[in-house]
């Protein structure tokens, strides 16, 4: 229950902040060009705000496997090496998560001590770019689960979207070393998560 709570809590701080900054920018540009006036702060809005959605986004796509990568040669091993391989690519992950986030919270450390402002957004800098350090966090989190999946078995390897075999499963067909199993219904989705 609490899981899925945060999971629909992430989904909508997503969708707010890529609507909002549509909704700013299309704002923006009327004003502009209808009025020739404007938000003296919406450029610098819009910046953090995409900040912030590319750093809840980074977790979120680890949890309903979105990110691309090339795979080919690692789904033509045995299901045991892929295990280990992404076990191998999972650590490297966490290990920049981590710099990251220890990179970002003296960042943040150090715009608190300093009393930075934004530019045209008088906040202090440190609350405009707290989500440095949580969407690194969150990103940690998301991959200590994806290795949780590999070594109890219920992943294959360090899952990542595969374009093409959605599109082939639209058709009807098979990815390349696929196994013929149970029909899936039109349209569902054939990553875990969504």
């Amino acid at each position: 229950m609490l899981r899925r709570s945060w999971e629909r809590l992430e989904e909508g701080l997503i969708a707010l902040l890529l609507a909002g900054m549509t909704l700013l920018t299309f704002t923006q540009v009327v004003l502009r060009y209808g009025f020739n006036t404007g938000f003296v702060w919406a450029l610098e809005a819009t910046t953090y705000m995409f900040g912030w959605l590319i750093l809840f986004g980074i977790s979120y796509c680890v949890r309903v496997h979105a990110h691309i990568g090339i795979d080919i040669l690692v789904k033509m091993l045995p299901a045991a090496t892929q295990r280990v391989l992404g076990l191998i690519a999972v650590a490297f992950c966490a290990l920049y998560a981590g710099l990251m986030l220890y990179g970002a919270w003296f960042y943040i450390d150090r715009l608190m001590r300093l009393g930075i402002t934004g530019e045209d957004i008088l906040a202090p800098r440190w609350l405009l770019t707290i989500i440095m350090p949580i969407g690194f966090l969150l990103l940690l989190i998301r991959l200590l689960e994806q290795a949780y999946l590999i070594v109890t078995g219920r992943a294959k390897g360090f899952e990542l979207a595969d374009e093409a075999a959605e599109v082939l499963h639209e058709h009807g067909l098979l990815a390349p070393g696929e196994q013929p199993g149970p029909a899936k219904a039109p349209g569902a989705a054939s990553r875990p998560g969504r």
